[in-house]
C-alpha cells in the first residue's frame, strides 16, 4: 500500500513551482484522452531536447493523490484528470476520479466512483482505464465496468453499468479498462460480449443511441476505440477479446472483423492509417496489417496485407507508428522493437536502460518510453538502430510495477507513478 504524506505536506510540501492559475484552454496543451486526441500516441510538441543530461530534464513540479492504480493522463483546459484507488488525499479505499491543476500540480477535486479493484494478485489490481475529457465534462469507466460523466468541477452527472445495464462481459479477468471515445454528440464505449459489443450513449445524457452486436464475442478487451474514414464512410476500429472490428459510426452496423483464437488478453489499442489498421495483440498472438475495402452503400470490409506476425506482438505498453515504422516493446520484457508498417519486417530490436514492460510515446522525432521499474528514456525514432540519448530513474518508489503511459504536452513530459505525478520541462 502507498505511503500517505500528511495533511500539511498535501497542502504544502510537494510543489517545486509557485501556484499558478489555471491556464485557459488550447490545442496544443491538451491530451483530453488515452494516447493522445487521435489516439495514435503521438505528440505535436516540437523544439523538444534532443539529448537530456545525466539527471534528466528538470522536474518542474511533484504532486501527490493520484491513488494506486495504472490510469494514464488525460490533460485538457488547464486540468489533469486520472482515476486511483485510496489516493493519499482521501480517508478511505474507494477508487476516486481526481483533478489536478496542470500548471502546477494542485489537486482540485476528487469524486468516488466505487469499489476497487481488488481481484487477483495485486500487480493486477487497481484503476486502469484513463479519463476523458470534452468541453465541461469528463467521463471515466471504473474496473467494475460503470461509465461516469461527470463536470470538469467534479460534479457528478450520470452513470451507466455496461455489465448490468448492457449484459457486458471481460474476456478476462481483469476489469475494464477502455478510456472512451467522445464523438460529436455521442460517447462511444465497449461493454463486450455478443449483445452489446459496442455502444454509443448521448453524452449529455447518457441515453443509449445504438448498440453493436457481435456473434460470440468472448468480451471487452482493454483497447479504446479510434477512428477511420473509408471513402466517406466513417468506421468505428476497436479490438475485443475476439479480434479486431470495424463499425459505422452513423448506426453502429456491424462492418468487418480479424478474429483470433482465444488469449489471455487483448490490450493494444489499433494504429489506424487512412484504410489501413495495424492490430496488435500479447501473450504469443503478435501484430497484423488489414486493408479496409469500400463496397456499396457504405458498406466496408476487410482484407489482410500480413497475417499475424509473433515477432510484433506488444502486452500492455501500446505501439507508436512514426513515419513508416511501428515502435513498441516485445511483449513486456522492456525490449523495444522497430518494425516496418507495411511489411511487418523488424528492423531492429534491442533492450534499453529501462527494465520490464515499456509504454512508449513518441515526439519531435524521439520516443519517450516509460519501464515498469521507473526508468525514463529518450530515444531516437530511426529504423537504423535503437539508440538512447538520455535516460533517468524516476524519484517515486511505490510496490506496484509502473505501467502508467506517459504523456508529451505543451512542451513538458508528465509520468504517474502511483499516487504520484511528476512534471518535467522538456523545453531546457
Amino acid at each position: 500500500m502507498l505511503a500517505r504524506p500528511s495533511r500539511l505536506a498535501i497542502a504544502c510540501g510537494t510543489f517545486l513551482v509557485s501556484l499558478t492559475s489555471t491556464l485557459a484552454a488550447s490545442p496544443e496543451k491538451d491530451w483530453p484522452t488515452f494516447r493522445g486526441p487521435q489516439r495514435t500516441g503521438n505528440s505535436p510538441d516540437t523544439g523538444l531536447l534532443a539529448k537530456w543530461p545525466a539527471e534528466g530534464p528538470e522536474l518542474l513540479w511533484q504532486t501527490a493523490g493520484a491513488g494506486r492504480g495504472y490510469s494514464s493522463l488525460a490533460i485538457a483546459g488547464g486540468k489533469i484528470y486520472t482515476l486511483g484507488d485510496a489516493p493519499s488525499t482521501a480517508e478511505d479505499e474507494a477508487e476516486y476520479l481526481v483533478c489536478f491543476d496542470q500548471a502546477s500540480g494542485k489537486p482540485l477535486w476528487k469524486l468516488k466512483t466505487g469499489a476497487p479493484w481488488t481481484e487477483g494478485q495485486p500487480a493486477w489490481q487497481s484503476s486502469r482505464s484513463t479519463p476523458t475529457a470534452d468541453g465541461d465534462r469528463v467521463y471515466a469507466v471504473t474496473p467494475h465496468g460503470v461509465l461516469v460523466c461527470a463536470k470538469t468541477n467534479g460534479a457528478e452527472l450520470w452513470r451507466r453499468d455496461l455489465m448490468k445495464e448492457f449484459e457486458g462481459n471481460k474476456a478476462d479477468g481483469w476489469g475494464y479498462s477502455e478510456s472512451v471515445l467522445v464523438d460529436g454528440d455521442n460517447v462511444i464505449c465497449t461493454p463486450g460480449g455478443p449483445k452489446n459489443t459496442m455502444v454509443a450513449l448521448d453524452k449529455r445524457s447518457g441515453e443509449t443511441r445504438w448498440t453493436t452486436s457481435r456473434e460470440g464475442d468472448r468480451g471487452a478487451g482493454h483497447s479504446s476505440v479510434v477512428i477511420t474514414k473509408v471513402n466517406g464512410t466513417k468506421v468505428y476500429v476497436q479490438s475485443t477479446g475476439s479480434g479486431a472490428m470495424g463499425v459505422r459510426a452513423s448506426d453502429g452496423k456491424l462492418l468487418w472483423t480479424f478474429d483470433i483464437d482465444q488469449t489471455t488478453a487483448v490490450i493494444p489499442t489499433p494504429i489506424v492509417r487512412d484504410d489501413l489498421v495495424f492490430f496488435v495483440a500479447g501473450y504469443g498472438r503478435g501484430g497484423a496489417l488489414l486493408k479496409q475495402v469500400p463496397g456499396d452503400d457504405g458498406e466496408v470490409t476487410v482484407d489482410t496485407v500480413y497475417p499475424l506476425n509473433p515477432d510484433l506482438g506488444n502486452k500492455h505498453g501500446g505501439v507508436v507508428l512514426v513515419g513508416d515504422y511501428l515502435y513498441g516493446d516485445s511483449e513486456d520484457r522492456g525490449i523495444p522493437y522497430c518494425a516496418d508498417l507495411m511489411t511487418g519486417e523488424v528492423k531492429w530490436k534491442s533492450r534499453g536502460t529501462g527494465r520490464d514492460s515499456a509504454s512508449i510515446v513518441a515526439a519531435d522525432g524521439h520516443l519517450y518510453i516509460h519501464f515498469a521499474d521507473g526508468t525514463m528514456s529518450l530515444a531516437k525514432a530511426s529504423p537504423e538502430a535503437f539508440e538512447e540519448v538520455g535516460t533517468f530513474k524516476l524519484p517515486v518508489e511505490g510496490d506496484r510495477p509502473s505501467w502508467s503511459h506517459p504523456v508529451v504536452v505543451d512542451g513538458k513530459l508528465f509520468v504517474r507513478e502511483g499516487d504520484a505525478i511528476l512534471c518535467y520541462d522538456l523545453r531546457g
